[in-house]
């Protein structure tokens, strides 16, 4: 029962003498006020004593008075200062707010009627405090079996209490254990279940109503903080951030792969190369007409046979399509104009052909799936049947969403029959696999991960449809959430939690089996490569082709200032020069015979080349031959 610990008790407490109870103290205040009342009535007038019947109608003609008297004094007694109101209630009440500790009852606070609770105690003692009560105890925890979450050990002769349960909850309770230092046992829900609210019986089932009848402190798994959950229990921090996606089988049927080589590069891609190559073969060689400096004796020994040019019109195609196949040519650029030209092509074909060979190989190691669901959309409008595990949170979500894609897909699962739901995610898993094709599970994100490193005919399809979290459940009010929330953090800060999913997830229990599978889902397919991806190489082709052509305008104009030797020289050369350039750009490939006049009175000089099995000759004005010397 509880003792008073009030100011007359404190003194003595101070002198050594024993405690009184509450209802003790209470009695005791209570007679010697009346006592007090009594003597003062007493002093103040005469007092006669007269015989009552109880029984009676008679009154005690000085009983006013004496409650009168009782409120109007004002004793100190074990209990405090002793004064009423008008009304006769007591007023001006302080009480001690004591604690049971390991040394005895120690004051933690004081209450009054006006200023309430008012507490003494440190937060750091309060913390110090429930820290020493938890190390007391010995904390039952609530859970479910779900792997790789809570899981019965593969060998049958497990020990009792939670030795016999492993999983990554398991070890997560082990290690918030070691850092508060407190004892548990982990037994599972009477009804494995994880919680939910039964309308017609008004009460909670699963680890949640376990909860709430304290049959557990805590209850730990794979439990989804709802809105509707949080109203009756207290949550901790997450200890792992999930969504909800779809399980779906992958199709036996495969993808033709006769014309995969094109798949790397998007359409629009393979135009814009082909329309670059057209214009760079075009603008090559006029640049090389253009140039002086791509002009070249026919022979070295005798100039006066004339000059010729490499770069043909079909000279200029072949040099650039064994660029763009990285192979060599006969012919090089000599001028700096041309040399720009093929420069920045190299350069082209060198970013065109490296990206190209990368997504190549992706494609080619990635296996390209071909299934009827691709995201929620396609299942909602599919005939494929799909299901959730009944009454947990991904059903609720279907149950209580507004968006109408989830509300039609929860009406469909309703109306099916035989029921689309499962009782279990190994339920779920199952109907999925022997589906084959023609059913799909809903279900939390780490577990279809779960699912699809053990189940290589297995993936998830499409993203997460919402955002959840996983965390400890805890009574409501109880004083262990701070410090579970600690511990979870500095698991969390020191990589344990990264460690305890790669553990479970990667490595336990058949962990990593469809690591080199190549294909985990529609997330995880090559892409090909768009304009947008490579649209900058052609960005500098551009630039590097308008270079060019100043750089070869430059050329011209300098090769003709040099053969200038005075103002007047230069412009009678200007009016040759223009008529050169018109015979440049005028230059055509022809079957002329080496040495011949031609009507307009220019020396012809001939270089017969075999290109493709067709002969071709390049002439070249002999007023040119003269400019170019």
């Amino acid at each position: 029962m509880e003792r008073a610990h009030l100011p007359a008790v404190r003194e003595a407490k101070r002198n050594n003498m024993t405690f009184l109870k509450t209802e003790m103290a209470l009695m005791y205040d209570a007679v010697h006020l009346f006592a007090k009342a009594l003597g003062d009535l007493d002093r103040s007038r005469p007092i006669e004593v007269a015989r009552l019947d109880c029984e009676g109608d008679e009154t005690w003609i000085y009983g006013n008075s004496l409650v009168n008297y009782m409120k109007w004094v004002q004793v100190r007694g074990l209990t405090g200062l002793i004064k009423f109101d008008a009304k006769g209630f007591r007023r001006d009440v302080t009480l001690d707010i004591v604690e049971l500790t390991k040394t005895g009852l120690v004051k933690v606070g004081r209450w009054s009627r006006t200023s309430g609770a008012n507490y003494t105690k440190s937060y750091r003692e309060v913390e110090q405090g429930i820290v020493e009560d938890l190390r007391r105890k010995n904390l039952v925890i609530s859970s479910v079996l779900e792997p790789p979450y809570v899981m019965l050990p593969e060998t049958p002769d497990g020990e009792k209490g939670s030795q016999r349960l492993e999983g990554f909850c398991i070890d997560l309770i082990r290690e918030i254990s070691q850092i508060l230092v407190f004892n548990y046992t982990v037994e599972l829900a009477d009804d494995g279940t994880y919680g939910r609210f039964d309308a017609d019986s008004g009460r909670w089932n699963g680890m949640i109503g376990e909860l709430l009848e304290q049959k557990a402190d805590l209850a730990i798994g794979d439990l989804t903080i709802t809105n509707e959950r949080k109203q009756v229990v207290d949550f901790t921090v997450p200890w792992m951030n999930l969504g909800v996606s779809i399980l779906y089988r992958k199709s036996s049927k495969k993808t033709s792969v006769f014309y995969r080589f094109l798949s790397p590069i998007s359409a629009d891609v393979w135009l814009s190369v082909a329309s670059a190559y057209l214009v760079v073969s075009v603008m090559l060689f006029t640049i090389a007409r253009f140039s002086p400096y791509e002009w070249t004796d026919t022979h070295q020994c005798d100039t006066s046979e004339g000059r010729i040019n490499e770069f043909s019109l079909l000279g200029s195609f072949w040099f650039c399509f064994g660029s763009l196949v990285q192979q060599g040519g006969n012919a090089l650029p000599r001028a700096i104009s041309t040399r720009i030209i093929a420069g920045v092509w190299w350069f082209f074909t060198l970013i065109m052909i490296s990206s190209y060979t990368a997504n190549l190989t992706a494609f080619l190691m990635a296996e390209r799936l071909e299934t009827l669901v691709e995201s929620v959309d396609d299942l909602a409008k599919s005939q494929i049947q799909y299901g959730t595990l009944n009454g947990g949170s991904t059903w609720n979500f279907f149950r209580t969403s507004k968006l109408a894609i989830y509300q039609k897909m929860f009406n469909f699962m309703e109306s099916q029959t035989p029921t689309v739901y499962s009782t279990s995610n190994e339920e779920g898993v199952s109907k999925v696999l022997k589906g084959d094709g023609k059913y799909a599970y809903i279900m939390e994100s780490p577990s279809i991960e779960y699912v699809t490193e053990r189940h290589c005919d297995l993936i998830q399809v499409g993203g997460l449809l919402n955002s959840r979290s996983y965390s400890i459940a805890l009574p409501p009010g109880s004083p262990y959430r701070t410090l579970i929330n600690s511990a979870l953090l500095k698991l969390q800060e020191t990589g344990k939690l990264r460690d305890l999913k790669h553990k479970w997830w990667k490595v336990e229990r058949g962990g990593g089996a469809c690591q080199s599978s190549g294909d985990s889902g529609a997330a995880s397919r090559a892409k090909e490569l768009g304009l947008n991806s490579v649209g900058g190489v052609f960005v500098v082709l551009l630039a590097g082709m308008g270079l060019a052509s100043i750089t070869a305008v430059c050329e011209f104009a300098w090769k003709a200032r040099r053969l200038s030797s005075s103002a007047k020289e230069r412009d009678s050369r200007w009016n040759d020069v223009s008529k050169d350039l018109g015979l440049t750009l005028s230059c055509t490939s022809s079957t002329t015979t080496d040495g011949k006049v031609s009507a307009e009175g220019r020396k012809v000089s001939a270089l017969t080349k075999t290109t493709y099995g067709s002969t071709y000759t390049t002439t070249c004005s002999f007023r040119q031959k003269e400019l170019l010397s």
